[in-house]
């Protein structure tokens, strides 16, 4: 049986390691969070003391941590990844950090005999529930061909996108599209219901024709109830679009929607709707348009 090390049990790792569970695998798992840990053992896997006890005895090392930061103390500090992975082991990053900071951490682990992979993933909770998660992998073709059973197990569209730090920038741009999606979105919805129109008729016929994706199948009911539990949190999707117009300005490519939404999630995330779900930039958009869009019973 082959044994995952996995490091952070948030929103999208706790249902990934369910995932892999349910494949056959070996999960132990750490998190800061004790809740976390204790689903993890009702799910039949292996809570560990820390990180060091997580990676430990694992013949793969999985990653779902927040930032950048997070990620190279998972891979260098005392009894991280670097020290206590023993050589050949395949480290796989399915965090979202900067393209940059990709490439080098892979480079730093093939200095310390070990295999790396940068594998965002696109989906939110929804999808890393599923198990039908869209993975942007970057790395080797022999390391990418060695995961595709862990790959398979919590994703449906899986793509090796180039070398180390390519699967970071296609997820750049994947958060680039889902944030202006998301601003077209909220900025229809409080359209629309300020027109009395018959919101559920309204996104039915919306979703079938070319403004229909993924962000309106998944977000679209979340705006027009106003119920923002995260499923993917503004915070995060903040650093995210700090990753892409960094990267653009650094590309020399001008992406002008790109720095509206980074000023936008900023916003929203000054006014406290930082660890709420995403789409709740409609209410970014309940504030630029005055008190009367507020819906009844709806504070912005």
């Amino acid at each position: 049986m082959t044994t995952i090390g996995l490091i952070g049990l948030g929103i999208m790792g706790s249902p990934m390691a369910r995932n892999w569970l349910q494949a056959g695998f070996a999960v132990q798992g750490f998190d800061f969070n004790p809740k976390r840990l204790e689903e993890l053992a009702a799910a039949g896997g292996t809570p560990a003391g820390n990180a060091t006890e997580a990676i430990r005895g694992a013949d793969i090392v999985a990653m779902m941590v927040p930032d950048s930061p997070d990620v190279l103390n998972v891979l260098t500090a005392p009894g991280g990844v670097f020290e206590t992975a023993p050589a050949g082991t395949l480290v796989i990053d399915f965090s979202t950090i900067r393209p940059d900071v990709a490439a080098d951490a892979a480079r730093q682990a093939r200095e310390h005999g070990l295999r790396f992979l940068d594998a965002p993933v696109s989906g939110g909770e929804a999808g890393a529930i599923a198990g039908s998660l869209s993975i942007m992998v970057g790395g080797s073709d022999e390391d990418f061909a060695a995961a595709a059973q862990v790959f398979a197990a919590v994703g449906k569209t899986i793509v090796h996108v180039g070398p180390n730090g390519a699967g970071q920038t296609v997820k750049a741009a994947n958060q680039l599209i889902v944030a202006a999606n998301m601003q077209a979105l909220a900025e229809a919805v409080l359209f629309l219901e300020a027109f009395g129109v018959d919101m559920e008729a309204a996104i039915a016929v919306l979703k079938g024709g070319l403004a229909g994706s993924a962000v309106m199948e998944q977000k679209a009911t979340k705006m027009v109830t106003r119920e923002f539990a995260p499923g993917f949190k503004v915070n995060l999707h903040h650093k995210d679009m700090g990753i892409v117009t960094a990267a653009a300005r650094e590309a020399g490519v001008v992406i002008p929607v790109g720095a509206l939404m980074a000023q936008l999630m900023a916003s929203a995330r000054a006014n406290g709707d930082g660890d709420q779900d995403h789409s709740a930039l409609l209410r970014g958009v309940e504030r630029l348009s005055g008190p009367a869009s507020v819906k009844p019973g709806k504070a912005a």
